[in-house]
């Protein structure tokens, strides 16, 4: 993000919009408001925004399909708010593309650090290289359909993956000889700060490799860059 990032807050409660605005202002934010979905769309199109902080529970359209559109399009960050503290939401949340979920009532501080974290993993993060409109891409003999979240091998057969599998293969693909760190790859597929010493990525990447690799022991396409992360090797190709 550049000097003064733009934050829009987009939620349905004005006291909650003004105050978030001034609190943002207040330590070094440019701040935008919004009081439903329509509103933000258009503040996206005529605005550089650098991070979006949206409300899930709004009339008309709400926040996780308002999320799901800002993520076909670009990886502006998105902060789910809710009153709800339900896990469901959260799991959807991140799901739809959120980078992070926050619940009502909270502490503006905690919110702060937050998008503090968040700019500073974004920030770090090398350049996306497939392009928005790409529909499908291949990659050492696979095909992956972006729409249908579907990975088709040489032979025709289609292999299942989980939204987790889904979400860390678009990472590496996304990243092509890039060195990505854990808390990259967490914060890509989970959308929250990994904990020191927290392996649930190596977990998800040794899954992955026992489905692309041809030898998941001795891994060709899925590199491990030792104090690094991973690094993704294979030759990627965008339609």
């Amino acid at each position: 993000m550049n000097e003064q990032p733009h934050i829009l807050v987009v939620d349905d409660h004005r006291d909650i919009r003004d105050s978030l605005v001034k609190y943002l202002e207040k330590n070094g934010y440019r701040a935008s408001s919004a009081a439903d979905a329509r509103e933000a769309r258009k503040a996206l199109k005529i605005a550089s925004i650098d991070l979006v902080i949206l409300d899930i529970m709004m009339p008309g359209e709400d926040g996780l399909s308002l999320c799901q559109f800002i993520r076909q399009s670009s990886d502006l960050p998105v902060i789910l708010l809710t009153a709800r503290d339900d896990e469901t939401d959260r799991i959807i949340g991140l799901e739809v593309g959120a980078d992070d979920y926050v619940t009502k009532p909270f502490n503006p501080r905690e919110l702060l650090a937050r998008i503090k974290t968040i700019s500073r993993r974004t920030n770090a993060m090398p350049p996306r290289l497939r392009p928005l409109e790409a529909s499908t891409v291949r990659f050492a003999g696979w095909t992956l359909d972006l729409a249908q979240r579907e990975l088709i091998g040489a032979d025709g057969v289609s292999l299942p993956l989980s939204s987790a599998d889904f979400l860390l293969l678009s990472a590496f693909i996304d990243h092509p000889l890039a060195v990505l760190s854990r808390d990259q790859l967490l914060d890509i597929t989970s959308g929250r700060a990994a904990r020191v010493f927290d392996r649930a990525i190596d977990n998800q990447v040794s899954r992955l490799r026992r489905k692309i690799e041809p030898d998941a022991k001795n891994p060709t396409l899925i590199k491990t860059v030792r104090g690094g992360g991973y690094m993704f090797t294979a030759e990627v190709e965008r339609t």
